[in-house]
């Protein structure tokens, strides 16, 4: 017989063998997700005897996370904000770091009740959107991406977070045919260098989509694109605000200065790094 204790000891063990530092945290998810309950029962019921078909199934998402793949994706699902999001292989992982971007979006809009026109650019699984939808209950928005998979889930997202009414997905180079005006443009564009790509996590580098993190020789190309993009796009007074990597955001805030917008700010997110750029249009 296997019991619950013994079985979330080992795979905590399998984990950590392959360099993966929630091994625990993992462990129990996966075996809450068999067993049908939440992660802190079976702290408190290590005695539970898993049946062979649990341990089948168990091993199956394992030798998943075994190799490296997102938890998320094996789960097919991440919490974002205040949404359940549903996740695969065509879209990034939703991080808590973008929940940055989408508070600095709500600290600076003002009237959350205002009938504002936003456009996410690569919007991937339609994390922000659908959290600022969620949030600012007048506004309307449009998701961007040129991969027609990722649209598939963002439209799904918007379906099963209730905001569908509200929320639109088209496929798009960018700004290409786009006319606005907008009141709020966002992105979390790709940013890492091309060369850094294959030292990143496996979880990232193996997983991801390389699309959406691919951001050319020094990780700023899409930067370079979208800021007169959204210079053109934006209602005087409007809001713009990307996502950054790590140490970009100075490159990033000049770029929004040499294009005429005023009160470029920096925000950090929770490890105190610059982790986004707004400015006013």
């Amino acid at each position: 017989m296997t019991t619950v204790g013994d079985l979330l000891r080992g795979l905590a063990t399998r984990f950590q063998a392959v360099g993966i530092d929630s091994a625990r945290l993992d462990a129990r998810l996966l075996v809450a997700e068999i067993l049908g309950v939440e992660p802190l029962y079976l702290a408190t019921h290590p005695e539970l005897v898993l049946t062979a078909q649990q341990q089948a199934a168990i091993e199956v998402m394992a030798a998943r996370r075994e190799n490296r793949e997102p938890i998320s994706h094996i789960l097919g699902r991440r919490g974002f904000w205040t949404l359940d999001l549903r996740v695969t292989k065509d879209t990034l992982d939703p991080r808590p770091d973008t929940e940055t971007l989408v508070q600095g979006i709500l600290d600076r809009v003002g009237d959350r009740q205002a009938a504002l026109r936003l456009v996410d650019f690569g919007t991937g699984s339609g994390c922000i959107l659908l959290a600022l939808l969620s949030e600012l209950p007048n506004a309307r928005g449009l998701g961007i991406d040129q991969s027609a998979d990722a649209l598939a889930v963002a439209a799904d997202n918007a379906v099963r977070t209730g905001l569908a009414a509200r929320a639109r997905f088209q496929r798009g180079d960018w700004g290409h045919g786009l006319t606005g005006p907008f009141d709020v443009i966002v992105s979390n564009p790709p940013y890492i260098p091309d060369a850094d790509i294959a030292g990143l996590e496996p979880e990232v580098a193996r997983h991801e989509p390389l699309s959406a993190l691919a951001g050319g020789a020094d990780g700023l190309d899409c930067y370079r694109h979208l800021v007169p993009e959204m210079a053109r796009l934006l209602l005087p007074g409007g809001l713009a605000g990307f996502e950054v990597g790590a140490g970009q955001a100075p490159d990033v805030a000049r770029l929004f200065s040499t294009h005429g917008f005023r009160d470029v700010e920096i925000t950090q997110d929770l490890a105190g790094i610059g982790r986004c750029v707004f400015a006013v249009r």
